[in-house]
C-alpha cells in the first residue's frame, strides 16, 4: 500500500506534539476526490491548529494544512477525472478533515475547484486562502463603491500573508494603499509590492478617549482585529468601510456606535473558509486573470515539507513576510 510524508499534529492531554510521519492511503477519512499534492501554504491558522490552545483543530491526529494544489489521482465525481488540475482550501480541511500539509490528500467533491488555465500550482498556493480573502475583501468593498481616486486604503498586518496580497492586489487596480506592520524590515518590501505610505503597527493599534478621530480612509482591509480594527473605525472617512478577516491582534474590539451612526462605516465580515463552491471558482477565475498580482513572485518564499514545522512557528510569531509556499510533491516515499 502506498506510503507518504505528511506533517501531523498528535496531542495528548495538554500538549501537542508535531512531526513528519509516513501514513498510508487507508489512514484518510472519506471523500470522493484523491488529490496528489503538489503545493500546499503555510497560514496563520495553520500555526494555531499546531497549537493546543489554539482553538482550531477539533480531531487528532490531524494533517495540517488549509490549503493545496495538484493532481486527482482517483475520482468517484463524473466532475473531476485522473489527471485534472484542482485547488482545495478552507471548509474543514486542517481542522477537522486531514489537510494540504500531506502529498496525498481525499476531499470531498464540494469542496474542490478546478485549476484555472493561467495559474500553476504553486501561483495558486502563493496565492492561497490569504490572497483568496485578500481578493473577497477588495470584492466587497468594491460593492460597496469603492473606486480609485477616492482615497488612502489601509491595509493592517501588511506583511502578512492577507495583508501584502491586499496590498498588492490594491495597488494593482491604482488604489492609494497605506500599510500597516509592525515589522520595520518590511517597509522596503511593501513598497516594492504597491504601498504608497507604510506607517507602523504602533499608530493603528494606539488607544484614544474619543470615539471619532479625523477621517482619514476610504476604506481598509483588517485581517489583524482588536485595538486595530478599534482604530480604524474612528478614522473612517465619512461612508467608508473595513473588510474584516481575522483576529491576531485580538477578538475584542472597543468602539462605539458613532462611526456607524455619524459617519455611515460599514463592516463586511469576510469568511472564506465556507464559501459556496460554485461563488469561489468564480474569484479563483479572477485572481488568474485581472486580480492576479504581477509581483506575486517577489512575494513567494518556498520551503520543502520538512521545513513546515519551523515556518508555522515563524507565522505564529509575525516573523513571516508574504506568502511561504510548501512544496510537497516528491514527498511520496516506497511503498
Amino acid at each position: 500500500m502506498p506510503h507518504f510524508q505528511a506533517l501531523v499534529v498528535r496531542r495528548s492531554g495538554d500538549a501537542t506534539t508535531l512531526a513528519i510521519e509516513e501514513w498510508q492511503d487507508d489512514q484518510l477519512v472519506a471523500g470522493e476526490v484523491a488529490i496528489r499534492v503538489e503545493y500546499s501554504s503555510i497560514n496563520y491558522k495553520d500555526g494555531l491548529a499546531a497549537r493546543a490552545d489554539g482553538n482550531v483543530a477539533r480531531v487528532y491526529p490531524l494533517i495540517l494544512g488549509i490549503d493545496m494544489a495538484g493532481t486527482v489521482s482517483d475520482s468517484q465525481d463524473e466532475r473531476f477525472r485522473p489527471g485534472d488540475h484542482v485547488i482545495a482550501h478552507g471548509y474543514e480541511l486542517g481542522v477537522s478533515h486531514h489537510g494540504g500539509l500531506a502529498a496525498q490528500a481525499r476531499v470531498p467533491a464540494s469542496w474542490v475547484v478546478p485549476l484555472p488555465s493561467h495559474l500553476t500550482a504553486r501561483e495558486a498556493m502563493a496565492i492561497g486562502t490569504a490572497g483568496f480573502t485578500a481578493a473577497l475583501s477588495v470584492d466587497r468593498l468594491e460593492l460597496m463603491g469603492l473606486r480609485p481616486g477616492r482615497g488612502p486604503v489601509l491595509v493592517t498586518g501588511a506583511s502578512g500573508g492577507v495583508g501584502s496580497m491586499a496590498v498588492a492586489l490594491l495597488a494593482a487596480k491604482g488604489y492609494e494603499v497605506t500599510a500597516s506592520t509592525g515589522s520595520q524590515d518590511a517597509h522596503e518590501y511593501l513598497r516594492q509590492i504597491g504601498a504608497s505610505d507604510v506607517v507602523n503597527r504602533s499608530e493603528t493599534v494606539a488607544e484614544s478617549a474619543k470615539a471619532l478621530e479625523r477621517g482619514r480612509w476610504a476604506a481598509a482591509v483588517d485581517a489583524v482585529g482588536g485595538p486595530s480594527l478599534a482604530y480604524i473605525l474612528r478614522t473612517m472617512a465619512y461612508g467608508g468601510s473595513v473588510a474584516v478577516s481575522g483576529n491576531a491582534g485580538g477578538a475584542d474590539v472597543r468602539t462605539t456606535v458613532f462611526p456607524f451612526i455619524l459617519r455611515g462605516v460599514n463592516v463586511l465580515g469576510i469568511d472564506s473558509a465556507n464559501m459556496p463552491v460554485q461563488e469561489r471558482s468564480v474569484v479563483w477565475q479572477r485572481l488568474a486573470a485581472e486580480l492576479k498580482p504581477a509581483c506575486l513572485e517577489l512575494m513567494i518564499h518556498e520551503i520543502a515539507l520538512s521545513e513546515a514545522p519551523r515556518a508555522l512557528e515563524a507565522v505564529l510569531e509575525g516573523r513571516v513576510r508574504g506568502r511561504t509556499v510548501v512544496k510537497v510533491a516528491g514527498s511520496p516515499s516506497s511503498s
